[in-house]
């Protein structure tokens, strides 16, 4: 063999020799479980836009079968709220929740799901991709070994349902109310017993008295649970939940195992599902909303100003002393609210005026 053909086979062989794995590694397909906080009943779980098993879907999908999600709701497999610490462990590799579930772990995980008196669902995703949000997300959860990620959002949710109306402050106290997480911190300030209720025990819960209120998400899927049978008094503020948005944690190990285009896979298919579900809810809730007021003898109407104020002096205490106590929840804190302020002078000039003006409301 000439020395010219041996010097091209040579290096041929090379070549295949470093490409080889990179091949065989795009190749490769992952197979990982998913574990969630919500069960069978809950839309969080289902196949709707928005949900885990959609964003399973458009996983496997966008990867072309390169990463399959074996998925199992809340009780299946692990406790539902053993999600965070399963994944942090690389028991499993990925779990479906809501950041504010995590608030024991750190407080700052509150703002990564939604802050009373925060911001919407544009305000919010301002914040969370090209506000800095995002990144201090992950800089909150890398102790954990976790990658958290957008995947969902309800958009503004409504205070709930109550079996007789709020027309002051006074109206709140002995109340029990079905109610999760700070906001059920910021109700026991105002004498309201909180209630930790799983979605299929709120109805009954309801409908025998043995609690006086509640909240869940919205229109569309507190009809879905009959609330507006057993409590006629809507209140719509929403004032605890602006934006409320799902949590996808990737366990940190297997994120790094991943390619650069499965990656990429992931990220964007929590960016669809986040967008999607928001735009889904949008026109249920607005159909939900039209038949429970002109079918269902629902009243529908915000809380009182008086109550509203209370609630915030209320809301704006506890963040203070979260914000004091912890200096990364001070970090998340001053962002946001950094970011929010900016926001709110361009909403005057934006959004206010296009409700004011154009749509008239």
């Amino acid at each position: 063999m000439r020395r010219r053909d041996f010097t091209k086979l040579a290096a041929g062989g090379a070549l295949g020799a470093v490409a080889m794995p990179a091949i065989a590694r795009a190749q490769t397909t992952f197979n990982w479980k998913m574990t969630s906080f919500y069960g069978p009943n809950a839309y969080f779980y289902s196949t709707g836009p928005g949900s885990a098993k959609d964003l399973c879907k458009r996983i496997e999908d966008m990867s072309g079968g390169r990463i399959k999600i074996q998925f199992y709701g809340a009780g299946e497999l692990i406790p539902a709220n053993a999600g965070f610490d399963a994944v942090s462990s690389g028991t499993v590799e990925m779990n479906y929740a809501n950041s504010y579930f995590w608030t024991g772990k750190s407080f700052a995980a509150q703002y990564f799901t939604a802050v009373p008196f925060g911001m919407n669902f544009v305000g919010f995703n301002g914040w969370l991709y090209d506000g800095g949000g995002l990144e201090l997300w992950r800089e909150t959860y890398d102790k954990f070994n976790l990658v958290p990620f957008a995947c969902g959002n309800t958009g503004v949710q409504m205070t709930g349902w109550f079996r007789k109306p709020i027309e002051k402050v006074e109206d709140l106290k002995g109340l029990k109310m079905r109610i999760p997480g700070l906001a059920g911190r910021v109700y026991k300030e105002l004498g309201v017993e909180s209630v930790l209720l799983a979605p299929g025990d709120i109805f009954p819960s309801l409908e025998r008295g043995v609690i006086d209120a509640a909240e869940f998400v919205g229109p569309y899927l507190d009809r879905q649970l009959g609330l507006h049978k057993v409590a006629k008094y809507y209140y719509t503020t929403g004032w605890h939940e602006m934006a409320t948005t799902s949590e996808l944690i990737v366990n940190k190990a297997a994120w790094a195992s991943l390619p650069p285009d499965l990656q990429a896979v992931v990220e964007n298919a929590c960016m669809a599902c986040n967008t999607r579900g928001e735009a889904w809810l949008q026109k249920v809730n607005a159909e939900a909303m039209d038949d429970l007021i002109k079918n269902q003898g629902v009243t529908a109407q915000p809380l009182p100003d008086a109550v509203v104020d209370a609630l915030r002096a209320a809301n704006d205490k506890i963040l203070a002393d979260a914000v004091a106590k912890d200096a990364m929840t001070r970090k998340v804190h001053e962002s946001y609210m950094g970011y929010m302020a900016t926001y709110k002078q361009w909403a005057k000039y934006s959004e206010k005026p296009y409700y004011d003006k154009i749509l008239g409301i």
